[in-house]
């Protein structure tokens, strides 16, 4: 899913001081507390240890008070086997037990962990970054990367079987309910219920742009139908997210084969992002890698050669946790940016070429709607307003939703309570996103884990 261009956390140390030391007492421990065992190796034959045993053999009489010697022999001789082993986890003094036995199979102890101290400015010498990046660390745990793998591999299956039925005559309002079906029944997740869409499903509204529509357009409850033509060139654009971690991807079709080398201009493009794509790689490096390659290709229409053209105000960008888009941009023509690749971000790495004026503007019409997580809903009145407000709020948070996702609901008489919503900026719309008529746009669309 393209993100428009604008017209125009792990604990984090963040005091410090070079005047004053940091006052932290540690109060003794015990030997037990501290896993210390002040006693002797297995096989070490101290005296110690053998005055102990003489004083317990020695409490083993004859009748007569005399000591058994025989007894004490014996016992003398199986000392080593009657000695009791070092217990797992326990260190001995002095520390002979190797570190590896003392954690078989277990990460090893954390160390105190320290705030840095301010300075007399008050000036932290932990920068917004490094704690943004420990925060994208912490959370890449198991959990994180099982979410995605299975958020990528309910993609493909779908994805792939869409490519076996997209044909001239399907209606595009049935091709999306088989994109949807699909997902929904792959993540087990059919959002009927309260919170169930929340948990895993569909990451954003089915996008089918024909032609010049570049982006953002998908069938409407009530709109007229529309149906594929051979001389079309289809984009598909789906997300899929399991507890929001989204995975976004699309690819271009065309049956009339004068579109090729637009299509391969798009893929490749789309390529180039993904190598170079990685911990640190500059946005205005990969933006310019991209250009160049999408632009290398031409195209031979009604018996002109037309050059594809990479769109300017359109781009690919970094995933959040339940938002589609966040706050890096991967732009498709060189660009001037100090952003980087940092690690433990998510990129959507996608392009699009035209054959048009690389510009795009908005159209008429509705795609979908998103939650603007940082409007107040606090001068809400409307009743119709407040309760599709819950409505959106339970089933879908910071998703983007189309009109047909509201009414699968049972949700009705919405329209005026949208309305009220999108004007107080609480919702936020979004509407088809064209080049000139008479174009052609592609797109291909991948996710990076860096």
């Amino acid at each position: 899913m393209g993100s428009k261009t604008p017209d125009d956390y792990r604990r984090s140390p963040n005091e410090s001081s070079t005047c004053a030391a940091i006052g932290i007492v540690n109060p003794p421990k015990s030997a037990a507390a501290t896993g210390l065992l002040h006693r002797a190796l297995d096989g070490e034959d101290d005296d110690e240890d053998g005055e102990a045993d003489n004083e317990k053999v020695g409490a083993d009489l004859k009748p007569d008070g005399l000591p058994n010697s025989k007894d004490k022999k014996k016992k003398r001789k199986n000392k080593n086997k009657n000695k009791k082993k070092v217990p797992g986890g326990q260190q001995t003094t002095p520390p002979r037990v190797a570190l590896d036995n003392l954690f078989p199979n277990q990460p090893h102890p954390e160390g105190e962990i320290v705030d840095y101290v301010n300075d007399h400015n008050q000036l932290g010498r932990t920068t917004a970054e490094e704690l943004r990046h420990l925060s994208t660390v912490e959370n890449m745990d198991d959990e994180f990367l099982n979410d995605y793998r299975k958020a990528a591999e309910i993609h493909r299956q779908v994805r792939h079987h869409v490519q076996t039925i997209v044909k001239p005559g399907i209606s595009l309002t049935q091709l999306a309910q088989e994109i949807e079906d699909g997902v929904r029944a792959l993540t087990n997740h059919q959002g009927l219920e309260t919170g169930d869409a929340l948990k895993a499903g569909m990451a954003f509204p089915t996008g089918l742009c024909l032609n010049n529509v570049a982006a953002h357009w998908t069938p409407n409850p009530g709109a007229k139908e529309v149906f594929l033509q051979n001389d079309d060139v289809l984009k598909v654009d789906f997300g899929v997210h399991v507890s929001g971690r989204i995975v976004d991807s699309a690819f271009t079709v065309a049956f009339n084969p004068r579109y090729d080398n637009l299509l391969a201009a798009a893929k490749t493009a789309t390529n180039t992002g993904l190598k170079e794509a990685g911990i640190d790689a500059r946005m205005d490096h990969i933006s310019g890698a991209i250009q160049e390659v999408m632009e290398s290709y031409e195209v031979e229409l009604d018996g002109k050669t037309i050059p594809v053209k990479a769109i300017r105000n359109i781009t690919g960008h970094n995933i959040l946790r339940y938002k589609i888009h966040g706050d890096k941009q991967v732009p498709f023509v060189k660009t001037q940016t100090h952003q980087r690749m940092e690690e433990g971000d998510v990129f959507a790495i996608e392009t699009f070429g035209t054959t048009g004026k690389a510009y795009i503007r908005d159209d008429a019409g509705v795609y979908g709607y998103g939650r603007n997580e940082h409007a107040s809903a606090a001068g809400l009145h409307q009743a119709s307003a407040k309760s599709l407000l819950k409505t959106i709020d339970d089933n879908f948070g910071t998703l983007v939703f189309s009109r047909r996702y509201l009414e699968r609901l049972g949700v009705k008489s919405y329209h005026l309570g949208m309305k009220t919503l999108v004007s107080k900026s609480i919702v936020e719309s979004y509407g088809p996103l064209i080049d000139i008529p008479g174009s052609y746009v592609a797109q291909f669309e991948h996710v990076s884990m860096v």
